[in-house]
């Protein structure tokens, strides 16, 4: 396996670690109502991305016009607010193990799209990783519907089962176009792409914050929000700013079938923080999981190995 090859799984690995906070942060701001946590968390993303993008604002402006702004409007609404908005009604109202584990399909999604462009690995050989993943979500699944995070009202668990589908739809989509746009403008740096991706996340969530704050602040303490804002504030730097950042590099030093696999991070940093916060090992069954998970991954990797040279006699 070439070094650029293990840089770009380590740059996957630490973007699926930044990322498994997404999940978190629903269940610390339950009170707190889905639109305003995508608000607040972008509001506070774009203010970053735009003050760290002035400074190099001269160099970069000339390699992005209106058909790349276009783009990342698109992708910001499908990847950002439209994705985060679905999770966090997902986490809240089906659990962060359900989310997590539909979420968590998007390796399968994503690499069986990569499987369609010239060059790629051919599916056979892709099916033992493909297979293992899937049997680790779906394990992860039954543990989360048969153990004892089951309970509540099943309208509102079937609601919040069928946002988490909707969120796995909508990052399937933009994982695979976002790697397309990447592979159509290799002047930008994934670095400069994440940062504009978050000044037009930001332009957007100006646009969404009237229906997230007015008339619907009240009922919480000063402590409350300050809490709101910290963690808000914390998910952009983690998750949206250097999360966004190892994933656009990982994407350019992995081919799209490989790539995809990389997200099975999220789903294992996902379950990992919220064992931390309810204050309890896995079980058995979440353990056996999270193994199929990392060797599917693993397999995935071995795939990509290049074949060694054959050499003929002289």
């Amino acid at each position: 396996m070439t070094s650029r090859m293990w840089g770009g799984i380590a740059n996957g690995v630490a973007s699926g670690a930044l990322w498994g906070v997404v999940f978190l942060a629903p269940a610390v701001l339950s009170a707190f109502s889905p639109v305003q946590l995508a608000a607040a968390r972008y509001l506070v993303y774009g203010l970053i991305a735009a003050a760290l993008l002035l400074p190099r604002w001269r160099a970069v402006r000339s390699r992005v016009g209106r058909v790349e702004w276009m783009a990342l409007l698109r992708l910001s609404l499908l990847g950002n607010l439209v994705y985060f908005v679905l999770l966090a009604m997902a986490v809240q109202w089906s659990g962060g193990a359900a989310a997590s584990l539909i979420v968590g399909m998007v390796p399968v999604l994503v690499s069986l799209a990569g499987s369609r462009q010239a060059g790629a690995i051919a599916l056979p050989r892709l099916a033992p990783s493909l297979l293992l993943c899937l049997a680790g979500v779906l394990l992860m699944g039954y543990e989360a519907v048969a153990g004892s995070h089951a309970g509540g009202d099943p309208w509102r668990r079937t609601l919040g089962l069928l946002c988490a589908v909707g969120a796995l739809l909508s990052w399937t989509t933009y994982s695979v176009a976002n790697a397309r746009w990447l592979a159509r403008c290799p002047d930008i740096s994934g670095h400069d792409w994440s940062l504009l991706t978050g000044v037009a996340t930001g332009a957007l969530a100006l646009l969404l914050a009237p229906f997230a704050f007015v008339g619907g602040s009240g009922g919480h303490a000063p402590g409350q929000w300050a809490m709101f804002w910290a963690v808000a504030t914390g998910v952009a730097v983690l998750a949206s700013i250097l999360g966004n950042a190892c994933w656009n590099r990982a994407t350019r030093m992995l081919p799209l079938t490989l790539g995809g696999q990389m997200i099975v991070f999220e789903t294992l940093f996902a379950l990992f923080y919220g064992f931390l916060w309810h204050q309890r090992w896995p079980s058995p069954l979440e353990v056996l999981a999270i193994v199929c998970l990392v060797a599917g991954v693993v397999l995935c990797a071995a795939a990509h190995r290049p074949a060694p040279p054959v050499h003929t006699p002289a």
